[in-house]
């Protein structure tokens, strides 16, 4: 039965956990928005309901764990651990991986048949977290069980420095020369898998290199595409086959380099109109909006000029911080009443991306339960409703 407990009324419990249940629990948790506290004890609620759903846990490695259940139901719980004969760190456990067991998040996989999702993070304003919105949406499509390929296209390659890898030398091969055919190969072959137990094996990054900053003057030349637009389309073409979802990480320019990658994120023949598009990172004030500006007439140009149709996602607010006043209040009251593209999530100004970027560490690794962590997840899950 389940007793009336008052979800107010609560008292600190402590147990010991294996590490990697209590990082499983804090990921699970955050991806469906809900306290621990209260999974926890939806958790030891189910296992005192039936115990045929319970399953032995190797508590080896054990720590310090605590948490809050209702007044009452941790002695109630105590009680059946004893009356099961299995010790108390054994029943928390066993709980949590019944709670775990019974509340899958939901696998954003695309359909054998479909094409790979194309996610463009753009604005021609430097500075708005571009890099950081790319790689943490990247992570959490990855941690939900997509196959990602995360592109730093910016040769000032923030997005790979975040990750802690090394930008491709300048004489390497490189998405650019792929792009201009001055490379052998294939462009698999540079792809590095960014090895974290969240993301399993799926996700992957496609580091940056200088030799983009020469790309909008080459693209202006090159004989190596009939139409420039279609460049990058061209280098990804096999990537594709291999990936559920490709997060390109976008220059702050308004050349070739950018039309090739609006080209790529427009909607193909026989693709849902929202399966890929432009996602805006913007901040609450002025000079996003005079950048945005020009990214909307640079689509509405490539629209116009090539009959093709490109989806505005949304704007995603980054850096807000409502404490600054009524500049930033009431610029994001203008974003919000933009009315399309939307605004699909406003992220605070919080320290724990800064410290990810400063550790070399994906975010939702070095703080899977942070705020903005959250507001990743909430992203991917827009992005692939």
């Amino acid at each position: 039965m389940t007793a009336p407990y008052d979800p107010e009324d609560r008292e600190k419990v402590v147990a010991k956990l294996p590490p990697s249940l209590r990082q499983e629990l804090k990921v699970r948790a955050a991806q469906l928005g809900i306290d621990i506290k209260d999974a926890v004890t939806e958790g030891v609620q189910a296992w005192r309901r039936d115990p045929s759903g319970a399953v032995l846990v190797d508590t080896s490695g054990a720590a310090s764990f605590s948490t809050y259940l209702p007044t009452g139901l941790y002695d109630e719980f105590r009680q059946d651990c004893r009356t099961r004969q299995i010790a108390y760190n054994q029943g928390v456990a066993q709980s949590i991986r019944l709670w775990l067991d019974t509340h899958p998040v939901a696998v954003l996989r695309r359909p054998a048949s479909a094409v790979a999702r194309r996610l463009l993070l753009c604005n021609q304003k430097g500075g708005v977290g571009k890099s950081a919105i790319s790689n943490g949406v990247a992570q959490a499509l990855a941690e939900a069980g997509a196959r990602v390929c995360v592109i730093d296209f910016d040769p000032q390659g923030h997005l790979t420095r975040h990750l802690g890898q090394v930008m491709l030398g300048i004489k390497e091969p490189s998405l650019a020369k792929f792009m201009l055919g001055e490379a052998d190969g294939r462009v698999q072959d540079l792809l590095v898998p960014i090895k974290y137990e969240a993301f399993g094996d799926r996700l992957f990054l496609l580091p940056a290199c200088k030799d983009a900053f020469l790309l909008d003057a080459k693209l202006a030349t090159t004989r190596h595409v009939r139409t420039k637009e279609t460049a990058l389309e061209k280098a990804l073409e096999e990537l594709e086959k291999e990936f559920d979802y490709i997060v390109v990480d976008c220059p702050p320019s308004l050349g070739y380099a950018m039309d090739t990658a609006l080209y790529y994120a427009r909607v193909r023949d026989g693709e849902e109109p929202k399966s890929s598009g432009a996602i805006i990172p913007v901040q609450a004030e002025d000079t996003s909006a005079d950048a945005y500006d020009m990214l909307d007439e640079q689509i509405e140009d490539l629209v116009g000029d090539l009959d093709i149709e490109i989806v505005q996602i949304g704007f995603v607010v980054n850096l807000y911080d409502s404490r600054k006043g009524y500049v930033l209040t009431s610029s994001l009251d203008s974003w919000k009443s933009f009315g399309d593209p939307p605004v699909i999530a406003v992220i605070d100004d919080l320290k724990e991306q800064r410290e990810a970027v400063r550790l070399k560490q994906p975010l939702l690794h070095y703080a899977p339960e942070s705020e903005q962590a959250k507001k990743m997840r909430e992203i991917a899950r827009k992005v692939a409703a």
